[in-house]
């Protein structure tokens, strides 16, 4: 199968697959900086590429109502988001979860209000990790595309049958132009299929409900349902990740390891800002430094395990979260996996940092500082602020 070379956004390349994928029906409100990605796609619909049913609506809310609505009557189903956006559907992303409508959502990374910002940091996302659905993340233009690629695959698994949100971040991704190998057409919908589900509204066969009252006899039963799917859905995104890799010879996992079989000092992060650690660590091995950087891909279902696994030999960890939880004790990154290690009886140093809040940028030297404060730490007993900023210009008093 041949590769076709081609430069392109991140947005675009999403925009691009969705229209290899051609879905059923695309309900999308406009938000910043996701709001290429319905333009686009209603693009290729008026130019007869794609037959996808564009729905305009009036918010964000009424997109998902919308999309539960179509994926409920048996139709493919897809929106995207940003920020704000995502916030105003929360209700309805609880019911998308709890109705186990397969919905894919193109979500770019963007801050949340206030104060008023439209950059990348991780506040949407985040805030939505315990509404049930899949979440995966990218950290570059390629990983995005290839991540939308297998998101119906994933999600429409008889075993997994949840929605998902295919993540990248905010203009750091979604607007600069990179490099990209994009597959051909025909490979893609034969790998991805046709969506036939066994239960629809429209099936006159076979009447269901969706969406019903539930009494206080099945509600706990329903979310331990939700629970095991998710747990389902972490087998089924690695053999969906081999089939992929056959097809286009890019290997996905839940999370990349990058440098750290041998690592004292692994660092630990989500998105674009993987690729500076990257580079901070290449800086560091030629001065010697045993430093690596584990890149997180799936956040939901969350990895406790298999993460722990591959942080037990280091000798510290540095875990960087691109949002505040407000909890005074870290981010919710830096919660799970100290949760998940604590549970495995993983005694490492780790230690919670926050950066790159409200699209600050955070460079190679800050990567460079962390993995140093991290040796002092261990090598020579310097204590370290468990829970610090990266970044951050000096308060006055």
């Amino acid at each position: 199968m041949m590769a076709i070379k081609e430069r392109m956004s991140g947005n675009e390349a999403v925009a691009y697959a969705i229209k290899q994928i051609n879905p059923d029906v695309m309900p999308a409100f406009p938000i910043t900086p996701s709001t290429e990605i319905p333009q686009m796609v209603s693009t290729y619909i008026a130019n007869g590429e794609i037959d996808t049913e564009f729905i305009p609506v009036e918010s964000e809310h009424s997109a998902m109502s919308a999309s539960i609505g179509s994926e409920a009557a048996g139709a493919r189903t897809l929106t995207a988001t940003s920020s704000a956006g995502l916030a105003l559907m929360w209700e309805e992303l609880l019911l998308a979860a709890s109705n186990r409508m397969p919905i894919a959502l193109a979500l770019v990374n963007r801050t949340l209000s206030g104060p008023i910002n439209i950059n990348c940091d991780h506040t949407d996302g985040m805030g939505a990790r315990d509404t049930g659905w899949i979440q995966i993340y990218a950290e570059n233009n390629q990983e995005v595309y290839d991540n939308f690629l297998q998101a119906y695959r994933i999600a429409e698994h008889k075993d997994v049958r949840l929605p998902i949100m295919i993540c990248q971040d905010g203009f750091i991704t979604s607007h600069a132009v990179e490099n990209i190998e994009l597959m051909e057409d025909a490979p893609v919908k034969d790998f991805v299929g046709e969506y036939c589900p066994e239960e629809y509204l429209l099936n006159p066969g076979k009447p269901v409900s969706v969406g019903p009252y539930s009494i206080s006899n099945y509600v706990m039963e329903g979310r331990k349902n939700q629970l095991i799917a998710l747990e389902n859905a972490k087998q089924v995104i690695l053999d969906v990740a081999d089939e992929f890799a056959a097809i286009s010879g890019r290997q996905y996992g839940l999370f990349e390891t990058y440098k750290t079989e041998d690592a004292d000092y692994i660092m630990l992060l989500i998105g674009s800002a993987a690729g500076t650690a990257k580079e901070a660590v290449d800086e560091l091995r030629e001065q010697g430094k045993k430093v690596g950087v584990l890149k997180l891909r799936v956040f939901r279902p969350f990895p406790a395990e298999e993460l722990a696994e591959a942080l037990k030999n280091c000798k510290a960890a540095a875990i960087l979260d691109r949002c505040e939880s407000y909890n005074g004790n870290g981010g919710p990154l830096g919660a799970e996996v100290t949760a998940g290690l604590y549970r495995k009886k993983i005694y490492i140093e780790t230690v919670n940092y926050i950066y790159g809040l409200g699209g600050r940028d955070f460079t190679v030297e800050e990567a460079k500082d962390v993995f140093v404060q991290l040796e002092d730490s261990i090598e020579n007993g310097t204590s370290v602020e468990q829970y610090q900023y990266i970044g951050l210009r000096k308060q006055e008093a």
